[in-house]
């Protein structure tokens, strides 16, 4: 149904970036040198001088746009990815007319008009982009250009499935129904019914064209995989798997090929790349530093208050665990009077903790007192961007209380995370602080981490959940 749908539309779709591309061109040019194109002056290039360029400048960016997945199917994909996808292939391109221009010795290509035809493109490729998911989604909500599916064998997983599509109508999917045979006919989950057994699956292919068979059975059902794949596949069906023990994988697993035998790793931490932790180190080095130079004065004014407000260090040490499950001591400026250790390691901080001094309320509400934490960053107990660390007695309670707990200590922890910038601060759901930690790590990019940085800015550093 959908299949000649899709191949019409990526035809379409190339004209359109064909013409975008050569359009921005155009527009380029008019900025860096105004309307009259056919000027005789001949300090520069006319615009029909650029054409036998562009002929191949235009075709370059669309195998580009390709390389870098531009026309693959956009039903649930993130709007950012898209826009991500056409930075790259903009860079890219730019990269190599350098790289053409420097190899020819071409001397009459304006490096101005260069870098306006980098924005431009760019540009106007987001708006195009972004009006071409608009319309897909308001046609898809009409319910035109549907993929039409269903589901073999219900579970969680299936669930699941139903729930997502369900709430994105944009997507544009709909479920005929499900194939199992735990369920009666009657059966319905949020509207879609049991229709058959799996022994009627093959007939129902036979008779109906679908686009898609998503296999969502139960984890005790696994033994009947075999046969539904090879009825799918006799059927010609694009066929898909779902997982019922998907709460236990990554997101985004990875495979490898052990001499033709697939192998699903659990987790997926992009941190154990090599070429990540040195990228992620240097950038903790520079930030560190750069940080400690620019609140230097700050954490001077704040050591000298926190000596006068009342007797004891300025510094506080605590222990905290760390990388690989490793302790180290993590330091605070005092916020709270001095107090014995056996009760200071057993207590949470609470809103108007009576042992919080005066001043420790300042520098706790806008965490000026975490700023000495930029000196476990430069030694390389913390990062500036990770999961925040425990303390010894709360790991121990949390590991066997919260599923998946122990994943946040494969990453160094950090001074602020996503966890805090949502909100996960203080007094709140160690729940949901461990849902987002572990987005975090298994879906770690350079990018991620200077969001991270910058949402801190406006979300982090003064917060109502820090007492």
């Amino acid at each position: 149904m959908i299949k000649e749908n899709q191949k019409v539309f990526n035809r379409m779709h190339v004209v359109v970036d064909a013409v975008v591309v050569y359009l921005a061109f155009a527009i380029s040019y008019y900025l860096r040198f105004g309307t009259d194109w056919f000027d005789q002056m001949g300090y520069h290039r006319q615009f029909w001088q650029y054409q036998p360029m562009l002929l191949m400048l235009v075709p370059m960016y669309l195998i580009l746009f390709s390389f870098f997945h531009m026309y693959q199917p956009k039903r649930y994909q993130a709007r950012y990815i898209e826009y991500l996808n056409i930075l790259k292939a903009n860079v890219s391109g730019i990269g190599m007319i350098l790289a053409y221009i420097f190899f020819t010795k071409t001397r009459d290509f304006p490096r101005s008009l260069l870098a306006i035809f980098f924005c431009v493109n760019v540009l106007l490729m987001v708006l195009e982009r972004y009006v071409i998911m608009r319309i897909l989604y308001r046609t898809r909500k009409k319910g035109r250009n549907l993929k039409h599916l269903i589901l073999v064998g219900f579970s969680t997983a299936a669930a699941g499935y139903i729930d997502r599509i369900k709430a994105n109508p944009q997507w544009g999917y709909y479920i005929h129904g499900i194939f199992d045979d735990q369920f009666q006919d009657d059966f319905l989950y949020r509207g879609v019914p049991i229709i058959g057994t799996i022994d009627e699956l093959d007939h129902f292919l036979e008779e109906n064209n679908l686009d898609e068979v998503a296999i969502t059975l139960n984890i005790k059902e696994y033994e009947k995989l075999e046969r539904i794949v090879a009825i799918c596949e006799k059927s010609g069906t694009h066929t898909k798997f779902v997982p019922d023990y998907y709460k236990f994988i990554s997101s985004s697993p990875y495979t490898e090929d052990l001499n033709g035998l697939p192998v699903i790793n659990i987790r997926n931490v992009p941190l154990t790349n090599t070429t990540n932790k040195i990228v992620k180190r240097t950038m903790d080095i520079i930030g560190s530093l750069f940080a400690i130079t620019l609140f230097s004065p700050i954490m001077l004014v704040t050591a000298i208050l926190v000596k006068r407000s009342s007797p004891g260090p300025i510094i506080f040490c605590q222990e905290r665990i760390g990388l690989h499950n490793k302790p180290f001591k993590m330091y605070k400026f005092r916020s709270m009077g001095v107090q014995p250790q056996n009760k200071e390691e057993k207590c949470w901080t609470t809103s108007n903790d009576p042992r919080v001094t005066s001043v420790g309320k300042v520098i706790r509400k806008t965490s000026i007192d975490e700023l000495p934490q930029l000196f476990n960053v430069l030694k390389g107990d913390m990062s500036l961007i990770g999961p925040r660390p425990e303390r010894p007695l709360f790991v121990e309670k949390f590991k066997e209380e919260i599923p998946r707990y122990m994943i946040k200590h494969q990453v160094r922890p950090g001074m602020t995370g996503w966890a805090q910038i949502n909100g996960f601060r203080g007094d709140t759901s160690i729940r949901g602080r461990i849902e987002h930690d572990l987005y975090y790590i298994e879906n770690w990019t350079l990018g991620l981490d200077i969001k991270i940085l910058f949402l801190t800015f406006f979300k982090g550093f003064v917060n109502k959940n820090a007492y």
